[in-house]
Formats: structure tokens, sequence, C-alpha cells
């Protein structure tokens, strides 16, 4: 399996891929790869933790998880599906921008507006966290920061502590 990961970082490590055109690649399966992602969003290889902060970041510009619920890299020429345990991301900072417009960061470097393109939902197996939606059917869980500056930042609005971002609003509390 090391000759699998050397392969995809080959495929990819040399592009500019912080955006990669994974709807265009479709290659077959190429079979399970001994990635896991725990909840706390740890990347784990063959039960030890990937350190490479580089390799984990590529890694996650080329996850997508398809219509089967299974996770996948994906290069233009291979797929090889993983573990996730729960959310393949996390969001480590929340931050107000112009509009205001609220702004995630996640914990690959990447920062992303709070909209309807990527909106919120609740996680109910953690007491209702907030998670981030994402592009390629990926999702990031809010970390225990994140989650308290998000809150900080809610509105009581019609009775419930809401997040608002521009248009979008999203109410903290689930509505059971």
């Amino acid at each position: 399996m090391a000759g699998a990961l050397e392969g995809i970082e080959q495929q990819v490590g040399r592009r500019d891929f912080a955006s990669p055109p994974l709807h265009l690649w479709h290659p077959a399966l190429s079979g399970d790869i001994p990635i896991r992602i725990t909840t706390d969003g740890t990347w784990y290889h063959d039960g030890g933790v990937i350190r490479r902060e580089s390799l984990v970041r590529l890694f996650a510009s080329i996850l997508r998880r398809e219509d089967d619920g299974e996770y996948y890299l994906v290069t233009p020429t291979e797929k090889w599906r993983i573990q996730v345990d729960l959310h393949p991301l996390v969001v480590t900072d929340i931050t107000v921008g112009d509009g205001p417009l609220l702004r995630a960061t996640l914990n690959t470097g990447l920062t992303l507006q709070v909209d309807e393109t990527h909106p919120l939902s609740l996680e109910p197996t953690l007491g209702d966290v907030p998670v981030l939606q994402l592009d390629h059917g990926l999702s990031a869980l809010f970390s225990r920061a994140a989650w308290y500056r998000l809150v900080d930042m809610a509105q009581n609005l019609d009775g419930m502590a809401t997040v608002v971002s521009g248009d979008y609003r999203f109410a903290l509390e689930s509505h059971q």
C-alpha cells in the first residue's frame, strides 16, 4: 500500500490542486487503502499518524464522498477507498468578514464562506455540534474552539440562537 500512496502523490503532487477537477475524474476502483480519518480530523495510514501536513492537504484536495456513502481518494487514473469515522475535515476557526460574511477555516488551511453553497447542519450524534457542508460530498465538523466562537456570533432571531452570513441564516438549535 505504500506504493499506492507514492503513486497518488506522484500523480497529483506536481500540480496546483487548490481545487482539482474531481468531477471530471471517474476511474475504476483501484481498491482499499489503509487510510483512516478519525472524528478529530487526524489522518492515519497503516495505524500511524500521517505527520506531513502537505500530504494531508494533498489527500484532502482529492477526497470525495460518492453516492454509495463511501470516501475515495481520486486521481485521473486511480480511485482508492478510505475509512472516515464521521466527518473527514474539521473547522478550526470561524471569523466575520465583510458583509458581514462568516468565513470558516478548515484543518487543511482552506477558508470558505458559510452560505447556501456551504451551509451548516447539526451533528446529532455529537450533541448537535455544527457541521459545514463542503464540495464533493464532504463535510467538516466544528472544533470546540470554532463552535464556541460561532455561538458567540449568534443573534437571537425569533427566539432562537441564529448565525447570519450575508443572506444566509442558520439556527444553532435543532427544531425538534
